[in-house]
């Protein structure tokens, strides 16, 4: 069991930056997309019947929703020390949240409040929605808004399917719905016959709020979101795989299990058929200081998310043989994409192949405290820049909202 004391002496020791091990999540109803670096023959490290990885969770507080046989510490991020001692992120924040979050943000929040991942699958996946927060309270959960941004340096490969359904046809009905999912045990229900696909764009993201369809594509998607696993799959049929009728259920009260008024009410209509949805709902990229500034400080950062009181995201890098000290005014965590160097006090890298269970030296989390003074980095590389994407918990006062 966690305590205080440890927690203290863990965030003394890295000067406010705690390492953190890989936490790797199976789905057994997805087909890995092989581009996490995950070793070939670990990908089904749990075992066949629990499905293959395709995710990996950053700085996670959140028990994985997997259903039986799901272990109870899945999908929660451990902090490793140098002495080789282990403790649970989540147990850290309940028991001295103040030290890792602040003080302000700990009382406002009661938590981190952010799920982080990255997303990999080979093909696309069932058109599916996350709960809003008055369906989700209703089965004891949270709503779910997420955001996406496909990062250049884990995607080398478009795999099988780059594109995403999102929302719906403008003039969609909901008994057009009602019929796909009448049509549930016939094959494919046809649901993505209302909506539209988007061709999915390396280096630009998305923003999906709580009740908007989407059936994301075979990019590997960094996914800030609030921290949640509640999700309906309102698509029967994937590449020739069945989706059960429990997977659009999961997180329905079991007395609406057959109730489909009660099933399509969860969507956000008006957002779903906004006729302007790309215009809406896509992310650009926007430099946090112009890089003609930046540049010659020996960095570039950007924030790929943003917009939103849930979470917030940025891409630093370091340039080739340069050094930088940078500040935030939140918590933080990190996933190096490319390169190596250090980062405060310790050594970082981006790793080329990683076995299930070895430790890496790519994913930290940096404390309110050291993210206010700031933190040293360097790239020790003579030719390779230095890349991370740093991902924030709700509210942090310097993200920018979207005009």
């Amino acid at each position: 069991m966690t305590d205080r004391a440890q927690v203290q002496e863990a965030v003394n020791t890295g000067n406010g930056v705690l390492r953190l091990e890989p936490c790797w999540v199976p789905r057994s109803f997805m087909h890995p997309g092989r581009r996490l670096r995950l070793h070939p023959d670990d990908l089904y490290a749990y075992g066949a019947h629990r499905g293959g990885i395709n995710e990996r969770w950053f700085s996670s507080t959140t028990n994985a929703d997997n259903g039986p046989g799901t272990p109870p510490d899945e999908g929660l991020s451990y902090v490793r020390l140098p002495n080789g001692q282990r403790f649970q992120l989540k147990e850290a924040v309940e028991r001295a949240g103040d030290l890792l979050l602040g003080r302000d943000t700990m009382e406002r929040e009661k938590g981190w409040n952010l799920l982080c991942k990255f997303f990999d699958n080979m093909g696309p996946i069932p058109h599916h929605m996350h709960q809003k927060d008055e369906d989700a309270r209703r089965v004891g959960r949270r709503g779910k808004p997420e955001a996406y941004y496909f990062p250049p340096q884990y995607n080398p490969t478009d795999n099988n399917y780059p594109y995403t359904f999102m929302g719906l046809e403008p003039g969609t009905t909901r008994q057009d719905v009602r019929r796909c999912l009448e049509n549930w045990n016939k094959g494919d229900n046809g649901i993505t016959y209302l909506s539209r696909a988007y061709r999915l764009e390396r280096g630009s993201g998305w923003q999906i709020d709580p009740g908007i369809l989407h059936a994301p594509g075979s990019l590997l998607t960094y996914e800030p979101q609030v921290n949640s696993d509640v999700f309906a799959m309102f698509q029967s049929e994937v590449e020739g795989r069945i989706t059960p009728w429990d997977l659009l259920v999961k997180d329905v009260p079991a007395d609406k299990h057959k109730d489909l008024d009660y099933i399509i009410e969860m969507l956000d209509w008006d957002a779903n058929v906004n006729p302007r949805f790309g215009e809406s709902n896509r992310y650009r990229p926007k430099p946090v200081t112009t890089f003609a500034e930046t540049e010659p400080q020996g960095y570039r950062e950007q924030w790929v998310t943003y917009g939103t009181n849930w979470y917030s995201a940025k891409e630093l890098t370091v340039l080739p043989k340069r050094s930088v000290t940078i500040k935030d005014r939140a918590a933080y965590g990190i996933i190096l994409t490319q390169g190596h160097g250090t980062f405060g006090s310790l050594q970082v890298s981006t790793p080329a192949m990683i076995r299930f269970g070895q430790m890496t030296e790519d994913e930290l989390f940096v404390t309110a405290d050291a993210a206010a003074a700031g933190v040293r980095i360097e790239n020790r590389s003579d030719s390779d820049p230095l890349v991370m994407l740093k991902h924030f918990g709700p509210g942090n006062p310097e993200a920018p909202k979207r005009k």
